[in-house]
């Protein structure tokens, strides 16, 4: 770690030293042990600027108490038909580990359609994806490559994406707000795959109003991916902290990810589905029946019953406190929602069942 970072880092701890036992309390549920690095994701969101750091934290974490995150691991949504429902319109799952051991969590983006539930029962199992993330998974991963696993990579699929995403951009824009406030630095890449040319138009106006850190962060792939995600990678590993002139460094060769841990719609180039695999619903880690949403809504209802004693179980969604937009997210939001029409407008002609009964949030 070099010197600079360093110094921020001490300073952000005594800061952090001064703050009240709630606060504390839920801080260790976001670091799980890791107190300097999750610091540093907070340091790396704000520039390292430590004052606008500790304020960003300071605010997450009382979301956290008055939102209740630390206890949204043991309230299931339910009945089991509800849930289920849930996961075939929010289609995001974990498909495998990459080659460095980061979670590979995958993503249906043109076919989700959130049209199956209330907008807080989305938030709150999005919510307790990440929390689970942070809480179970990021730890075991730890454990089991025997060095710190803090970040994922995420693979964006965007099949199906048509005008009618344009429903959905309210919701989006509250859930990656919720991730940029409050789970900032989490993912190392996004890989976007899959790509129609409604997107590859949009993304052509978007990609320059975006931060130079989050586009760096982004890479779209040609068809599904499958080659690039498998192919050799030239990879530098930093031997001592982070990327310094006098740190030494290490380069090799290696896969991004194998097949085993592709998602099921990079598997075959032009399958252009994200709700089939090769194998039905095994390979398919967006369904409830997939291991990884077994295993989360298990670890859900055993935590619900360990706190049934407490008070019992109550149906319901849970209800989190949605953070304000910032100007610039929603001028971001406002630019994509223009490039979608003005693409409509452009094509009314071939796209006119696509465009039949179209509503936008608001209007």
């Amino acid at each position: 770690m070099g010197i600079a970072n360093q110094d921020a880092v001490k300073q952000f701890q005594k800061l952090m030293e001064e703050v009240d036992e709630s606060l504390k309390n839920t801080f260790e549920n976001v670091h799980q042990g890791y107190r300097n690095e999750t610091l540093m994701r907070f340091l790396k969101a704000r520039d390292m600027n430590v004052g606008k750091a500790h304020k960003m934290l300071l605010d997450c974490l009382q979301w956290r108490i008055e939102s209740e995150i630390d206890n949204i691991l043991a309230k299931p949504i339910i009945p089991n038909d509800l849930y289920r429902a849930v996961r075939d319109s929010q289609l995001v799952g974990l498909s495998g580990y990459s080659k460095e051991g980061h979670p590979v969590i995958a993503v249906g983006v043109g076919q989700s359609t959130f049209d199956k539930a209330s907008v807080n029962y989305y938030v709150q199992s999005h919510i307790q994806m990440n929390e689970y993330r942070d809480r179970v998974v990021l730890p075991s991963a730890t454990k089991k490559y025997g060095q710190y696993i803090g970040t994922c990579v995420k693979v964006l699929d965007m099949t199906g994406l048509r005008l009618s995403a344009l429903n959905q951009i309210k919701l989006l824009t509250v859930v990656s707000t919720i991730d940029d406030l409050n789970y900032p630095e989490k993912t190392d890449t996004y890989y976007i795959v899959n790509v129609p040319y409604i997107f590859s138009a949009c993304w052509k106006v978007v990609k320059p109003l975006l931060q130079e850190r989050t586009r760096r962060k982004i890479q779209v792939l040609q068809g599904s991916g499958k080659d690039e995600l498998l192919k050799l990678h030239l990879f530098v590993y930093v031997l001592f902290g982070f990327l310094d002139d006098d740190n030494l460094t290490q380069k090799m060769f290696m896969q991004i990810m194998d097949y085993a841990s592709l998602p099921h719609f990079c598997r075959k180039e032009g399958s252009g589905s994200s709700r089939h695999s090769d194998n039905g619903h095994t390979n398919n880690c967006f369904t409830l029946d997939h291991p990884f949403h077994q295993e989360l809504y298990k670890f859900v209802k055993q935590q619900a019953s360990l706190r049934e004693s407490i008070a019992p179980l109550k149906q319901g969604s849970f209800h989190v406190n949605f953070p304000e937009t910032d100007p610039e997210r929603a001028e971001l939001a406002k630019t994509i929602e223009s490039e979608f029409q003005k693409f409509g407008n452009q094509n009314q002609n071939g796209l006119a069942k696509s465009l039949s009964g179209l509503r936008v949030n608001g209007a």
